[in-house]
């Protein structure tokens, strides 16, 4: 049995990696090849196209890329017909899979498709949940979701959060003070410039700055005439939190995951001026980052735009410290929204059974 993969971002190609790897884990004879990352290609993923290429940020670069993801989606529909593949994982990536969904239903009748990680229609509107009716199975990872597609007379399967699988309170006993700018070139390009001005001012302060990849590297020339401050590629975030007292992060699915290793954050966000018109006027909720969405409350704040600015962002991080236990309990409440029993095991297992 052979699956085709199709993943876009960092984040989508973490989660994929992990089903791959408890799919080939527990079955033989079931293989994946198609558009994913490092990590998914570690776990055994054929690689035709990497997501290097295609990582792609807002309403204007998803645009500016329009020609050039329309031509991959045909070169991926044809390597699919070719080869007689008759499933398909959809991982995240709404901007192209919702796309490439609705070409592969019109082009192959047979086809069985598995959106894993939908895009979050409950947010952007609830017209687009039209478009996922393509696929024939709906797999979510926050238990609201179940309750949004059963609206729409969609069955959506769901297990539990897989990072819950991964991620357990981590004992810190560090005092740095930890940097994440994202995994996409915008939002590095937007955010280093912030983080410099606040390594900058506090001097005192010890700083680590985590990129997702040696390409990021590029972009921290300006770093290096700082002595506080210590640039992480290759190693896992739970080993780096335990050091960390505290963090600032690009608005993401790592905002998730350093809530439930416990580390206190505050999330930020900076995007072009179009891109931030089109999202508010887009946007129908109070908060952007999966731990609030979670607890439907502010666990870490959120500092969008204009706010997010280094004076703003250092003030917050005060008041953050000042607010531990508080901040802490909510973590815990969040946590417990979204487990589950071996979780990423749970999907593999229903993947393998329904692609017979």
């Amino acid at each position: 049995m052979k699956f085709f993969v199709s993943t876009g971002e960092a984040s989508g190609d973490l989660h994929l990696s992990y089903l791959v790897k408890s799919v080939k884990a527990r079955y033989k004879d079931v293989d994946f090849v198609g558009v994913a990352g490092e990590k998914s290609q570690k776990e055994g993923v054929e690689i035709l196209q990497d997501i290097n290429e295609l990582a792609i940020m807002g309403f204007t670069e998803v645009l500016k890329k329009y020609k050039f993801l329309k031509q991959k989606a045909y070169e991926y529909l044809q390597y699919i017909k070719d080869n007689q593949i008759k499933n398909v994982i959809l991982v995240d990536y709404g901007g192209f899979n919702v796309k490439f969904l609705e070409l592969l239903k019109n082009e192959i009748k047979d086809i069985k498709i598995f959106y894993y990680i939908p895009p979050k229609v409950w947010i952007w509107g609830e017209k687009r949940v039209e478009k996922l009716r393509f696929a024939d199975y709906i797999m979510v990872i926050f238990p609201w979701e179940v309750d949004f597609y059963k609206k729409h007379n969609i069955n959506a399967i769901y297990f539990g959060n897989p990072f819950t699988d991964f991620y357990k309170k981590v004992e810190r006993t560090g005092n740095k003070i930890l940097l994440l700018p994202g995994s996409r070139r915008q939002e590095i390009k937007a955010m280093l410039p912030v983080f410099e001005e606040i390594i900058n001012n506090l001097k005192d302060d010890k700083f680590i700055l985590k990129l997702n990849s040696n390409q990021d590297l590029k972009y921290t020339e300006n770093f290096k005439k700082y002595n506080n401050i210590e640039i992480i590629i290759d190693k896992k975030l739970k080993d780096i939190v335990s050091d960390c007292k505290l963090s600032v992060a690009t608005s993401g699915t790592i905002t998730l995951e350093l809530a439930l290793l416990g580390l206190p954050s505050i999330v930020v966000y900076k995007t072009t001026f179009i891109n931030y018109l089109i999202g508010k006027y887009i946007l129908k909720i109070g908060y952007i980052s999966l731990p609030n969405l979670v607890l439907n409350d502010e666990i870490f704040p959120e500092l969008i735009q204009k706010d997010c600015e280094a004076k703003n962002i250092e003030k917050h991080m005060k008041k953050v410290l000042e607010n531990l236990p508080e901040i802490e309990e909510k973590i815990e409440n969040m946590r417990k929204k979204v487990e589950g029993k071996a979780v990423v095991e749970s999907y593999a297992d229903f993947l393998v059974k329904e692609g017979k």
